[in-house]
């Protein structure tokens, strides 16, 4: 109550700096990223383990498909490209731009994820299923925990590209593109790891 007035007056809020710092945003991200990659770096463990216990079953070199494998690659690789240049449009402010190579990068990305579906039901249709060996189990526990990666990424893409044709190149949404681009790139080089390591060694080896 306002003592010289006796009217009830409206309690006043300021706020002397941003709610959302960029600063722990970006912090936050980087702890979560560290935690990703504790899980894939067990995933890997996992697959040094048990990826030579074939139980008497088929090998990498008897199913892995390095071409599909290498055009694979190829797509997320681009896609990492595209979103870079999505970064640089937002940079310059232009946001039909960004919206272009946010979309192109999701088409890599929708690719990626096709042909991860359509090697997985091969293998399944070749009685290669995970339950098939332990070599199995583990690869498509890696390969398909990062699959789920970039398709979370996908969902998270096409959420912002409304976003920003909603409400623009704000700060909000430049932010969120900065963490989506840090997601992003993580993920390409969890996968480089992938095609080296499982398909690449796999099969010469």
């Amino acid at each position: 109550m306002d003592p010289r007035s006796n009217k009830a007056t409206k309690p006043e809020f300021y706020l002397t700096e941003d709610h959302h710092p960029e600063s722990s945003t970006n912090l936050g991200f980087w702890l979560y990223l560290m935690s990703d990659c504790l899980i894939f770096a067990m995933l890997f463990a996992t697959y040094a383990v048990l990826g030579r216990n074939y139980a008497a079953g088929p090998s990498p070199a008897d199913l892995f498909d390095l071409k599909l494998v290498a055009i694979n690659t190829a797509m997320l690789l681009f896609s990492s490209i595209t979103y870079g240049f999505a970064m640089l449009a937002m940079e310059k402010k232009n946001q039909s731009a960004t919206l272009i190579w946010l979309a192109i990068t999701g088409l890599f990305g929708a690719v990626f994820i096709y042909l991860e579906l359509y090697e997985f039901v091969h293998l399944i249709h070749e009685g290669a299923g995970p339950s098939r060996s332990a070599f199995l189990s583990a690869f498509f526990t890696l390969v398909g925990t990062h699959g789920l990666h970039v398709t979370f990424g996908l969902i998270w893409l096409v959420t912002l590209m409304v976003q920003v044709k909603k409400h623009g190149l704000n700060d909000a949404n430049k932010r969120r593109l900065m963490c989506l681009s840090m997601f992003w790139h993580f993920l390409d080089v969890v996968w480089i790891g992938v095609f080296s390591y499982v398909y690449l060694l796999g099969v010469i080896g």
